[in-house]
Parts: C-alpha cells; sequence; structure tokens
C-alpha cells in the first residue's frame, strides 16, 4: 500500500507539474477517501488547497475526515471561509468535534465562525462531556421513529432524513426523548405489512450506555454484543446519541496504542511515531528511563552488601546477569497475560486467588524445566569447556535453585501487581514489563545471595 501512494504521489507531482488537472480529478475520485488522504499526506503543504479543490465536495469531505491533524490545519488555513464551509456542511458532527478538538484556538474559531447554528451548537454540546466518555465521541445524528409511527412511515422518515445521519441501519424509537426500543432495518423490510407499527416489531431489551461511560468500556460492549452502533442516554434514559462502530474501532486503537506505550515505559502520546519531534519522543521516555534508573539502585545496593560473599566465590559474579534476565523475563509474560485479560473484563481483583494458584503451578513447571537445562549448561558449558576457575557441582546446583525460585518469586509478583494497581484505581499497563522487572532483579539478587551464602557457606 506505501509503494502504491509512493507511485500516486509521483503521478501526481508530474501532472500538477504539467497542469493537467482534469487528469488528476479523474484519477482522484476513483480513490477511497482514507487512500487519498494517505497520498496527500505525501503532497508539499503548498499543494494541497490545489489538489484538494479538485475534488467532488462529498469526496473532500470524506478525504478531509481522513487526514492527518496537521494536514487539515494546513489545510484550513489554505482554503477560503465558503469552501471551509461546504466542508463543514458534509461532516458528520463527531467528526467535527474530533477535528476541533486537535485544532490551535485561532483554527477553532474559524471553524465554528464557518460552521451551521445546529451544528456548532451540537459541537459545544459534545465539547462539555469529559474526555473519553462516551459523550465525546458520540454522534447526535441517528434515525428517531415513534412507538405508534407505521412501518411504511418509519420508511419514509429514513428515506428523507437518512442521508444526514451517521447511520441507517438500526433505528432508534423515541417517546417523548425517553428510549424505548430499536428496530433495524431489515425487520422494517421484512415486516409483513407497511401498516403495522413500530411497537409491535421494535426491541424492546436494551443496551445502552451513559454519556460518562468510559469509551473503551463501550467499545468493548460493541465488541461483546456485536453492535454496528449503540445508544447513548442521559441519566433519566433520555436519547442523546449514539457511538458507531468506526468510532469504537478508533477508541480501541486508541486504548492498545496507550497500553503499549505504558507498558513499555513511555508517558501515552497523541502524534503518531511520524509526526513526533525528538523533544516530544524524549519528553515521553525520559521520566520512566529516570525513575528506572534511580530503582536500580536497589540492585546496587544488594550487590554492595554481598560484595565479600562474591570476592569469595567470584564465579557467582557471571551468572548474575542471566539470572536477572530470566526472571524479568518470567515476570514479564504474567503481567502481560493478566493486564491483557483484565483489559478484556476477564478478571478483576477477586480471582486474585484463582490467578495466583494457576500461576504458581505454572512457575513450579517452568522453575523446575529451566533448573535442569540451567544446571546442565553450567556443568557442560562453564565447568567441562570453559573450566572457568570456581563453578563447581555446588556452585550449579545453587545457581539452578535460584533460578527456579526467582521464576516463581517473578510470576507471583507479575500476576499480583497488575490486580493490586486495578483495584486501587490505577491503570494495570503501569505495572508492566519495566516497572515489574526492577522489583524482580532485587528479589532475584536477594534470593542468590541468600541461598548461596547458605549452601556455600560465605
Amino acid at each position: 500500500m506505501a509503494e502504491h501512494s509512493v507511485t500516486v504521489e509521483n503521478t501526481l507531482s508530474t501532472l500538477l507539474s504539467d497542469k493537467k488537472y482534469t487528469t488528476i480529478r479523474d484519477i482522484l475520485v476513483t480513490m477511497n477517501p482514507a487512500d487519498i488522504a494517505a497520498v496527500f499526506s505525501g503532497v508539499p503543504t503548498e499543494k494541497l488547497p490545489l489538489l484538494f479543490r479538485l475534488l467532488p465536495k462529498e469526496l473532500a469531505a470524506e478525504s478531509f475526515v481522513e487526514m492527518e491533524s496537521d494536514q487539515q490545519e494546513a489545510l484550513i488555513r489554505g482554503i477560503s471561509d465558503s469552501e471551509l464551509r461546504q466542508v463543514l456542511d458534509e461532516l458528520y458532527v463527531d467528526d467535527a468535534v474530533d477535528i476541533v478538538e486537535e485544532m490551535p484556538a485561532n483554527v477553532v474559531q474559524r471553524i465554528l465562525a464557518q460552521a451551521a447554528p445546529e451544528m456548532r451548537k451540537e459541537i459545544n454540546e459534545i465539547l462539555q462531556y469529559p474526555e473519553n466518555s462516551a459523550g465525546s465521541v458520540m454522534t447526535t445524528e441517528y434515525v428517531k421513529l415513534t412507538p405508534d409511527m407505521t412501518v411504511g412511515d418509519a420508511i419514509l422518515r429514513i428515506r428523507r432524513t437518512g442521508v444526514d445521519k451517521e447511520t441507517i441501519y438500526t433505528c432508534y424509537v423515541l417517546n417523548n426523548r425517553l428510549l424505548v426500543g430499536t428496530v433495524s432495518v431489515k425487520s422494517l423490510l421484512l415486516a409483513p405489512s407497511d401498516l403495522q407499527t413500530i411497537d409491535s416489531i421494535m426491541e424492546s431489551n436494551l443496551i445502552t450506555v451513559t454519556t460518562h461511560t468510559d469509551q473503551e468500556e463501550v467499545a468493548q460492549m460493541m465488541s461483546k454484543y456485536n453492535l454496528l452502533a449503540i445508544p447513548v442516554v442521559d441519566g433519566d434514559n433520555r436519547m442523546v446519541g449514539i457511538v458507531t462502530f468506526d468510532d469504537a474501532m478508533d477508541v480501541m486503537e486508541d486504548e492498545v496504542t496507550e497500553d503499549m506505550e505504558i507498558m513499555a515505559g513511555m508517558t501515552p502520546s497523541d502524534k503518531t511515531y511520524l509526526r513526533s519531534s525528538p523533544i516530544d519522543l524524549f519528553k515521553h521516555r525520559i521520566p520512566w528511563l529516570a525513575l528506572l534508573m534511580v530503582s536500580a539502585t536497589f540492585t546496587g545496593l544488594i550487590i554492595t552488601h554481598f560484595e565479600d560473599q562474591l570476592k569469595a566465590v567470584v564465579c557467582l559474579t557471571a551468572f548474575i546477569p542471566m539470572l536477572m534476565d530470566t526472571g524479568g523475563n518470567s515476570g514479564s509474560q504474567s503481567s502481560v497475560t493478566v493486564i491483557r485479560a483484565i483489559s478484556l473484563n476477564e478478571l478483576d481483583f477477586g480471582d486474585l486467588g484463582r490467578v495466583l494458584w494457576k500461576e504458581i503451578r505454572t512457575a513450579l513447571i517452568c522453575g523446575a524445566v529451566l533448573a535442569v537445562l540451567c544446571f546442565g549448561k553450567v556443568m557442560l558449558v562453564d565447568h567441562l569447556m570453559l573450566q572457568t576457575e570456581g563453578v563447581t557441582v555446588t556452585v550449579a546446583a545453587v545457581v539452578a535453585m535460584t533460578l527456579s525460585l526467582t521464576v516463581l518469586c517473578a510470576k507471583i509478583v507479575g500476576c499480583t501487581l497488575p490486580l493490586l494497581a486495578k483495584k486501587l484505581g490505577f491503570d494495570p499497563a503501569v505495572m508492566a514489563s519495566p516497572f515489574i522487572t526492577t522489583i524482580v532483579d532485587a528479589l532475584s539478587l536477594m534470593v542468590y545471595f541468600g541461598i548461596a551464602t547458605a549452601i556455600l557457606h560465605i
């Protein structure tokens, strides 16, 4: 796809140089809006308005929605007020809200000035809802029906008003703004008679969310119940909007990206990687790097404390990296598995006992296998092949025992901390690889030197 976009960009650049605008238009109208936005991302900013003006009005608006915010801002600054008004007239309210949230204040003022009064009112209403809530990602454009309406009247209303709605596949039955049911277009088309009333075919067992429901929970509900759209109601069950499937997919993508960044030890960013400057990346990475660097002081203190033991059996030092890495990897496996289960609502704090029992059994099996492999490796490689001074059967046993206990401790820590974080109201993703590794490193060293001191009498 990237190669295709580069080819189209080169073609458009050549045609622009030759001023063959009709040919450019003929190419663009055959493309999907998302592909047009991808091609426009590689076009010089000063040429964007010219290319944008070649698009038909509806296609221009759809392509505008798919563009990155910096492209949208450049385009808004490069087109006239009348052109901006035409674009806004073709946008759905939720798309307009997304654009407004990304723009600087002076651009927002211009957008609101050119928006129709009704759209401006709806934009301001949605912007008042908390960030990351259902209200902030919903659209107010949906098909409204009444219970006493006939099937024929409902189909006629869809034909008259559906063109301006985000979706028409599910219609919402309201009685004085109260949501009383839903009906699909399929049910309307397959109804035995056009005179049948809506209340006789509507679905009254409703799945709804409130305006303050977290957007991630909304997306999970839509996935669980296979919904194309989910109604959003206020505290009095009055219908205020819907969240559509495409918005839910965007939410899930953003949430997964945020979790991955947190689990990797970074502060979440709103910008894509290519749009982020080195300074942006620095700001998001340095807090965790500094914290983890300082926390590593504990492992240094532990090693310093057991300095005399290391002097007595110097070869013990060679196995420290292996033990710490294995412990960190074991803890990360458990934490990532548990964090993912928490994000899918499969686990909560009440499952801690079951999770611990499962991870302990897993750790015992993994630890036993790794201990055998470790003992064989130390004896074969370090003792026989490399003939490392001080490596004996007893030392190999110490390392193997430490490894098995480290795996056990790491998996207990890895599965417990995310559930504890969730219980305390923190993001479980915080308790991922970097944080778990730091804790497990300290534990593995304490276990290692404790066993070595007891068995080797040092």
